[in-house]
């Protein structure tokens, strides 16, 4: 049987091997990143209402236009875009959705794609499906900062994109001010559009977050994603958006009406719901994550595990070698997850080559009790590994 090459020598995601790990053995789940809380209360009795009170047939193909206003409207209230919600937001089926629809629709066969590694793990794939050629810029810990030279030299005349994911998964790192502008010069400068998977914009503690789009030269050659599930905590729901200027956004939403047309019209009308929310809101939400965050460091830091700086996200990271455990990332994390019964993630799997291998990523967004749970566990196996 002939089968696409790319995906037939695709493993099973890391998230889904370690969860189902943690269904199979019991483990404590501190890998895939979602939270245990139910996701705010208001939003999902939104959804259920308009399941039952409102339509279920197809909505339009670029959104319901009450969730495209309320997109457009958030984004001018938090970032000070003026955006167009007729001509310029796409909803989505998830932000994974809109990144392979931005992929397919704008590189063509033989264009390069610039990838900064750690990465998600969906992009290249999705860039490979394309025919598009993959450029990778490797970062290290700790500080996982965008060296330019790397950068340049991944740069060529062939390069169509440059997919830049900040705030940064696995990282939990943002890209500070002066580097968004350095990567802003080079888009401008060698005709590159950037795909931005921004979907943890909301998740921030160490200042707000800067979008590319809204730096010079950026508004119209950038391709901006957001997520429903990352902002209000409901990562079963798959609705996303992407919003970009009038050439982009026409372009982008060619492919999305062939991937998946449309999402569930009453989780739009819910969504909508929710981005209206005060600021007061979105601040109480961050106050609440970064409570959880300081738990799980300070207990890790407790137990002797050296943690690495977290800015936002649901994720921190310790570093194996300066905690004092020889093993990588792969061995450590499998004993800690049977031997230890908590489950995390292995760095190196966000690498396509050349992996950090020293570093584990642990998910804080779960009710205190497992947080303490974990970290009791985990202090023992320290005692284990490190000895």
């Amino acid at each position: 049987m002939s089968l696409n090459p790319i995906y037939a020598a695709l493993p099973t995601t890391i998230f889904e091997k370690m969860s189902a790990i943690a269904r199979e053995t019991g483990a404590i789940n501190l890998g895939q990143g979602f939270p245990d809380a139910p996701g705010p209360e208001d939003i999902r009795r939104a959804a259920a209402d308009a399941l039952i009170e409102r339509s279920n047939q197809y909505p339009p193909m670029l959104g319901i236009p009450e969730l495209r206003q309320a997109i457009a409207a958030h984004y001018g209230e938090h970032h000070g875009l003026a955006l167009d919600w007729q001509k310029e937001v796409v909803v989505t089926s998830g932000a994974t959705e809109a990144i392979a629809g931005a992929i397919l629709s704008l590189v063509a066969p033989g264009d390069e794609v610039v990838l900064i590694q750690p990465l998600y793990d969906a992009y290249l794939p999705m860039v490979r499906r394309a025919g598009a050629v993959p450029k990778l810029v490797r970062l290290e810990p700790p500080d996982w900062t965008i060296d330019p030279a790397a950068l340049d030299a991944a740069i060529s005349d062939r390069t169509r994109l440059i997919i830049l994911n900040n705030p940064a998964n696995p990282t939990g790192r943002m890209v500070d001010h002066a580097t968004l502008e350095m990567i802003a010069e080079r888009c401008v400068r060698h005709d590159i559009v950037a795909l931005c998977d921004e979907v943890w914009e909301h998740i921030v503690f160490d200042g707000g977050h800067v979008p590319l789009i809204a730096l010079p030269g950026m508004r119209d050659r950038t391709v901006k994603i957001g997520s429903a599930g990352k902002i209000f905590a409901l990562t079963g729901w798959k609705v996303g958006w992407m919003v970009a200027g009038e050439t982009l956004a026409r372009q982008v939403a060619k492919a999305h009406q062939f991937l998946t047309f449309t999402t569930p019209p009453n989780l739009q009308w819910a969504a909508a719901q929710g981005l209206a929310k005060p600021k007061a809101w979105f601040e109480e939400m961050r106050a609440g994550f970064a409570r959880s965050r300081d738990r799980l460091v300070a207990g890790l830091e407790t137990a002797g595990y050296a943690v690495l700086p977290s800015q936002a996200t649901w994720f921190v990271s310790v570093d194996l070698t300066a905690s004092g455990i020889a093993l990588d990332d792969v061995a450590a994390a499998d004993r800690l997850a049977m031997e230890g019964g908590v489950v995390t993630i292995p760095v190196s799997a966000f690498f396509e080559e050349a992996p950090v291998t020293n570093i584990l990523r642990l998910c804080y967004c779960k009710e205190d009790a497992v947080l303490d749970e974990a970290i009791a566990r985990l202090a023992r196996m320290r005692e284990v590994l490190a000895g």
